[in-house]
């Protein structure tokens, strides 16, 4: 039964990791096809992000309140209605409606998917769970682009968005294996702290999204970072006084779920930047093909997947502090590699060595650093726990890319590259710097202390 709970958290989180990554090598297809320009290519990933971003956070406050596996099942039937609508879109508006479906659907699915697992699992059968799926959903956002060029390249930009039906089918099918979780006795929803979180949440987002084509002094861009952070100062004052919180303040003084979010802001920002700058210099400068880019980091896939379960696994045995300091650092030191970078570009000497010592790192990172946050809070927690640290993951990813430009200047060249590679390896740095001083390891004393 808990082998079937695994894949299926698995399959339902690896559908909404890979949309979000998999449409971006068919946004000139889709432009040619349905018009629209750069306006609508920025929306159809917009629109996604946006909606995800918005309302994950009571995606996981509903998954700690009512069955698990009904919000799972309610989130990949929307999102595979959704991916139908984008495959037959006849109109750029009917594409950027669907994608933002689609944004709420995944909002479902990440937090339940992994609530699921804390659930499941305890011990060191939890941290190597939790590493399998790490692997499994980083491997989503890496192959994407491979996958969308190869769909791109050989039928049409439309089944980019049929790569969704076989994984939602299987899935339902195990899901309906599963025993229904009960609901939270007594449970409400918070409905003023969701919509005050939801336009939190969305403000910020949709201003780091817009400041890359507008200028962060555009009306727009100002107004709806205002909103944002308005919204957010309303909802803590709101989540502070209510009798029953969508999300509980309390839980920022877990100190290792503080200080791991923290760790996870850090090191999310390098995981988004570096690789979306090495992939745009490989097709703007070096001269490669989509589908080749995308295929150039598969050695750090592979390598996740290989030993990510492997880590997490020995991460609930002597804990996830080590893992989080030592793992950023071979990170860096993969993409520092990557500064060998030169013309004329050669990829076995110049970048596939580095690819394959950051999966190395990504596998040595990801899965304790997961743990230790999710495994610091109750598992009636864990929903909303989830919740949490994949917003802060997707907002650290959305202000490093939104920084980039900053960072490289005008024009992508070699050396704005070798830039951000330095900027990549000071934020995993850091980021092992804050988990070496500050993760105590709290999860696996608690085992312990049950074990006794």
């Amino acid at each position: 039964m808990r082998r079937t709970v695994l894949v299926v958290a698995i399959l339902a989180s690896f559908v909404a990791f890979l949309d979000s990554s998999v449409v971006n090598v068919a946004l000139p297809a889709i432009a040619r096809d349905l018009g629209g320009g750069l306006a609508l290519q920025q929306w159809v990933v917009d629109a996604y992000l946006v909606t995800l971003g918005a309302l994950i956070l009571i995606a996981g406050s509903l998954s700690d309140l009512f069955s698990r596996t009904r919000v799972l099942f309610v989130g990949l039937i929307a999102f595979g209605a959704a991916s139908v609508l984008c495959a037959l879109a006849p109109s750029g508006g009917v594409l950027i409606a669907a994608r933002a479906v689609q944004g709420v659907a995944g909002a479902l699915l990440v937090p339940s998917s992994l609530a699921l697992i804390i659930s499941a699992f305890d011990g060191e059968d939890q941290s190597r769970a939790i590493g399998r799926w790490t692997a499994w959903t980083s491997a989503a956002m890496l192959i994407g682009p491979f996958l969308g060029g190869v769909f791109v390249d050989t039928l049409s930009w439309r089944w980019v968005f049929g790569i969704n039906a076989l994984p939602i089918a299987v899935t339902c099918v195990l899901l309906a294996r599963l025993p229904a979780a009960p609901a939270k006795a007594g449970g409400r929803v918070d409905v003023p702290g969701a919509v005050l979180g939801a336009l939190a949440l969305g403000g910020i987002v949709f201003a780091l999204i817009e400041q890359g084509q507008r200028g962060w002094t555009d009306p727009v861009v100002l107004g709806s970072a205002a909103i944002g952070v308005v919204a957010g100062i309303a909802f803590l004052i709101v989540e502070r006084r209510v009798r029953q919180p969508m999300l509980p303040l309390s839980i920022f003084r877990v100190h290792d779920f503080a200080v791991g979010n923290v760790a996870t802001f850090v090191i999310y920002a390098a995981f988004s930047l570096g690789p979306l700058m090495v992939g745009l210099y490989l097709q703007q400068v070096a001269g490669v093909a989509a589908w080749l880019a995308g295929l150039a980091l598969v050695p750090t896939t592979v390598v996740s997947l290989l030993l990510a379960g492997r880590f997490g696994r020995w991460a609930g045995k002597v804990g996830a502090r080590w893992f989080m300091t030592v793992g950023p650092v071979i990170v860096a030191i993969g993409f520092l590699s990557m500064l060998l970078i030169r013309h004329p570009f050669d990829y076995w000497t110049q970048l596939m060595p580095g690819t394959i010592i950051a999966g190395l790192g990504i596998a040595t990172t990801v899965a304790p650093l997961t743990s230790a946050i999710l495994g610091s809070t109750p598992p009636s927690q864990a929903g909303i726990s989830s919740a949490i640290n994949n917003a802060v993951a997707r907002v650290a990813g959305l202000v490093a890319v939104a920084c980039a430009g900053l960072i490289v200047g005008e024009h992508l060249d070699l050396g704005g590259l070798q830039r951000v590679l330095l900027v990549v390896a000071v934020l995993l740095v850091l980021g092992a710097a804050v988990s070496g001083i500050g993760i105590r390891d709290e999860f696996l004393r608690r085992d312990n202390g049950a074990r006794r």
